[in-house]
């Protein structure tokens, strides 16, 4: 989806949906605008129920003052207007109230930056504003002074936060992932130690690979890759509600009978992909006009070294990332679903990926379908796509379980006698 393309008014009620759905902001709470480039500003309007927006109720103001619609603006207009005057290089605004954002806002502390790649990538400037009523021209002059500066993400003291970007989707992206990687944090200290990122680390994944690879024209497409491509869809768009990945950063692949594989692309938001946008990847080489996720080559090793292994998932499902953050072990042998689909999962170095992706093909056995990268990401395997997806989905789930039963008490794990047992009740393979 180009919102290029998109009236403003039909992008701020589609990204207002997508925020409240995902309950980032409450049914009051939040508003978006878009500048247009003739000085109007659509704005979300005042007291109207955030969940059940229409283009009719977008309001339009004028560059004179002058104010179209059906509603008063939102009572923000005041902050919103500080931005575009201070930062003309800035044509969209979201605020909204998450509820982990809010958390470091009522502490006054800003989220780290530095868990995960893509956070740094994509949210490298973030400060702090004081403290004002909302919709003061003071709560105004103090978000402009932080953008002013050159900074694109504000939180406000004992408020939310206020992003801006040159569109509403990058404004989006950036919004998804500050507050991705503060529920990571909260996430994570509850495991104990957080384990941060240096900027070598960063820089290690600036990989170009998936920019470089040669192209070639697919003469046809067979039934095979077409169901392919529609249940990576599906299972896409459910990932995404899910959580367990962002707009633009997560990977699944599916492997053809013929060697190629279907892949997700570079850069293009998880949650509008349509069968046509997924990349075919033959004989190292990439469908023609497309590029495929940064991830590609650590997906065509794994599929060239491991003959079992149909379909691939690498994700940054919250919870369970939490362990890869710190220097916790995850350990599956909580209840039989989760031992029988996970068995036993390793966490490698942070670097093994990028420096040495043959050993993390060779990595992957039947006892070991599932991997967690320290600081980086989880990559779960089936023979199956569905398959994937499951022990992707108890991954997530289980590591929830953990992190909730550190309120409770000490953990009982189910002993090995009983772990023998389940190794021959399902035909577990060593």
């Amino acid at each position: 989806m180009n919102i290029a393309y998109m009236h403003p008014a039909d992008q701020l009620v589609m990204f207002m949906q997508r925020i409240y759905d995902r309950g980032l902001t409450t049914t009051s709470g939040g508003n978006l605008s878009i500048q247009d480039r003739d000085g109007n500003i659509w704005i979300t309007p005042a007291s109207i129920d955030k969940g059940t927006l229409t283009r009719a109720d977008i309001i339009c103001v004028k560059p004179d003052g002058t104010i179209i619609g059906n509603h008063k603006p939102s009572s923000e207009l005041p902050f919103h207007e500080s931005v575009y005057k201070r930062r003309p290089d800035i044509h969209a605004v979201l605020h909204a109230h998450p509820p982990a954002l809010v958390a470091f806002s009522i502490a006054r502390k800003l989220p780290d930056l530095d868990l995960i790649p893509t956070v740094r990538k994509t949210c490298s400037r973030i400060s702090i504003a004081k403290y004002a009523v909302p919709g003061s021209e003071e709560l105004g002059e103090n978000i402009g002074e932080e953008f002013s500066k050159g900074y694109d993400i504000v939180l406000l003291e004992n408020h939310g936060v206020c992003i801006g970007a040159a569109d509403m989707f990058a404004a989006f992206m950036m919004f998804e992932t500050i507050d991705y990687s503060a529920n990571l944090e909260i996430y994570a200290s509850k495991l104990g130690s957080v384990r941060h990122l240096s900027p070598d680390d960063i820089n290690m994944t600036e990989t170009r690979f998936h920019l470089l690879m040669d192209d070639f024209i697919p003469n046809s497409r067979s039934s095979e890759e077409l169901e392919a491509r529609r249940e990576m869809i599906k299972l896409i768009r459910r990932s995404y509600k899910q959580g367990l990945f962002t707009a633009t950063h997560g990977t699944y692949s599916v492997r053809l009978s013929d060697g190629s594989f279907v892949i997700t692309p570079f850069g293009r938001d998880r949650a509008y992909l349509e069968p046509e946008d997924l990349v075919r990847i033959k004989g190292g080489m990439k469908e023609q006009g497309k590029v495929p996720s940064r991830a590609v080559q650590a997906h065509d090793l794994i599929y060239r070294e491991n003959a079992d292994i149909n379909a691939i998932l690498l994700a940054h499902p919250p919870h369970a990332m939490a362990f890869a953050v710190t220097e916790s072990k995850f350990d599956p042998r909580t209840i039989p679903e989760s031992y029988i689909l996970l068995r036993d999962i390793e966490k490698l170095p942070f670097s093994e990926i990028y420096a040495d992706p043959m050993s993390v093909a060779h990595s992957f056995a039947p006892n070991r379908p599932a991997l967690i990268f320290q600081n980086d990401c989880v990559i779960v395997t089936g023979s199956t796509l569905l398959q994937a997806f499951d022990r992707m989905e108890v991954l997530e789930s289980t590591a929830h379980s953990i992190l909730n039963s550190l309120s409770i008490g000490d953990i009982v794990h189910i002993s090995q006698d009983e772990i023998t047992d389940l190794k021959k009740a399902f035909n577990l393979v060593d």
